[in-house]
């Protein structure tokens, strides 16, 4: 008889269980896929992260394979397109973010070498491994994915506040939130993964507990959907982003 795999209970369908099992809290290093993951979590606030899964190759194709170097070259025609392409979320605030955050991407490595060495930072170089036995003892923010929000605000990036920030740590293998139980919680050869004994802390601070969502919230991340305070202010902030290019794009009609 074949043994049934256990995995963490957000991962249902297809994309989810690829994601799951090949990417989510596996320590990344590479800066093209940091970028890509970074703008599709922001992509994701308000929406469920199927969606945005269903819409990944669409996104690569119009955002040019996340080269940050392209996009932050995008110009308001590029916008129009953008806004008009039903394959990936056409939200203008949005949109724009990904433009400016390419920019501000590429500003960070130039001060740091790489967007890995920055990032990486914020954990003190090794994965967080945390012990959560359900859903229900994940954090939706910690004192970390502040930290690391604040300073990508200050650095000029958009629809990054503090849950989204977690949910992008969780997914690049800054930290390691699979469940007690799960196959994924120990570390792949095959996938590369650097989870468990190679240099993992185990973080289960006070901090932790007091963020976790109350059991009766099923908006924790991969689960179902999530809102933030600093994200939901994106779309106020599109004005900005035409003043901070004024020069070398012309305001898109709405």
């Amino acid at each position: 008889m074949m043994r049934r795999v256990r995995r963490c209970a957000w991962a249902r369908d297809p994309l989810n269980i690829r994601h799951h099992d090949e990417e989510w809290g596996v320590a990344c290093h590479d800066d093209r896929r940091l970028f890509e993951m970074l703008i599709l979590e922001g992509a994701q606030a308000g929406l469920s992260w199927s969606t945005i899964l269903a819409k990944r190759e669409n996104y690569r194709r119009v955002f040019a394979r996340f080269d940050p170097t392209a996009i932050a070259h995008f110009t308001a025609r590029d916008v129009r397109r953008l806004i008009a392409d039903p394959g990936i979320v056409r939200n203008r605030a949005k949109i724009e973010a990904v433009i400016q955050n390419a920019g501000a991407f590429l500003a960070v490595q130039r001060e740091f070498g790489t967007f890995d060495r920055y990032l990486w930072r914020f954990v003190d170089g090794h994965p967080i491994v945390n012990a959560p036995r359900s859903l229900r003892d994940l954090p939706a923010e910690t004192p970390r994915s502040r930290a690391l929000s604040k300073d990508l605000i200050r650095r000029g990036f958009r629809f990054v506040g503090p849950k989204i920030c977690y949910a992008f740590m969780q997914s690049v293998g800054l930290v390691n939130d699979h469940i007690v139980g799960c196959f994924r919680r120990r570390p792949s050869a095959k996938s590369g993964d650097s989870l468990g004994s190679h240099g993992a802390r185990t973080w289960q601070s006070r901090a932790l507990r007091r963020s976790v969502v109350p059991a009766g919230d099923r908006s924790r991340r991969r689960y179902a959907q999530h809102s933030d305070p600093a994200e939901s202010r994106g779309a106020s902030r599109s004005r900005g982003f035409y003043r901070a290019n004024r020069g070398r794009i012309a305001v898109a009609p709405s």
